[in-house]
């Protein structure tokens, strides 16, 4: 009989603490399990292909989590989570980057989580409701998953074979995100609706709105500059995120 061999792993919760997942999938536990990073995951992060078509976080975090889940259902604010695990399962907690001259190290394990924050939530339904401050319309929307990103950067590819100059990410991703205009669950009324009504101020306060809500892991720190004065600045997050040498 074949030995298999069981590498040590922990259990990572998800920010949205499952809620939002349907109650047949195993993500509703709001809990995963990951193993620690291998030789062959290093081998993923140094893969040329996977790093020039960007799906390289995607096939290390696929090849770490041990619960049998669709990853295409991942909330894309649970995906950035199990990343921040998956760094410091492969290479500890302490993280340092060059911001602004200096040289800043984060405790990885010490960022906390953004939990979901929409009233009220019906548990099992990704689906909320945002009524725009101007024009009155109703919206109905949801959060995004790992399989929306994937469709939405298809389309915005044949876009831009299309037209070369388009970028149209951000009207894109309001039609992704959008599920009704006034209870039309159309989608041609919701592209039409983005495409010629969505008021520039309107569309500003609805995104502004999602990411209030979404749950995910607060990627900033605190930076005090020459002055004493405290900001809030993203972590930088790329390929060196997880391992500084893996271009080598």
């Amino acid at each position: 009989m074949e030995q298999q061999t069981q590498f040590p792993a922990e259990e990572v919760t998800l920010p949205s603490k499952g809620i939002l997942y349907s109650p047949e999938s195993p993500l509703k536990d709001g809990i995963l399990e990951m193993k620690y990073m291998t030789a062959r995951e290093e081998d993923i992060l140094t893969n040329q292909n996977l790093i020039a078509n960007g799906t390289v976080i995607d096939k290390l975090l696929q090849s770490l989590i041990i619960s049998k889940i669709d990853y295409n259902e991942l909330l894309i604010g649970d995906k950035d989570a199990l990343m921040v695990a998956a760094r410091v399962l492969g290479y500890g907690s302490d993280y340092s980057f060059i911001y602004r001259g200096k040289e800043i190290t984060v405790d990885l394990s010490t960022l906390k989580d953004k939990p979901l924050s929409a009233e009220p939530i019906e548990e099992g339904k990704n689906e909320f409701e945002f009524t725009l401050p101007i024009s009155k319309t109703k919206l109905t929307f949801k959060l995004l998953t790992h399989k929306d990103e994937n469709e939405m950067k298809k389309e915005l590819e044949g876009l831009k074979k299309i037209d070369k100059n388009s970028n149209k990410e951000l009207s894109t991703r309001l039609k992704y995100i959008i599920l009704s205009v006034d209870g039309d669950y159309e989608k041609a009324t919701i592209r039409n609706f983005v495409d010629n009504r969505f008021l520039a101020k309107e569309a500003r306060e609805f995104r502004k709105y999602v990411n209030k809500i979404q749950p995910s892991v607060d990627l900033s720190f605190e930076y005090e500059d020459n002055e004493g004065d405290t900001t809030k600045v993203d972590i930088p997050v790329g390929l060196d995120f997880f391992w500084p040498d893996a271009t080598i």
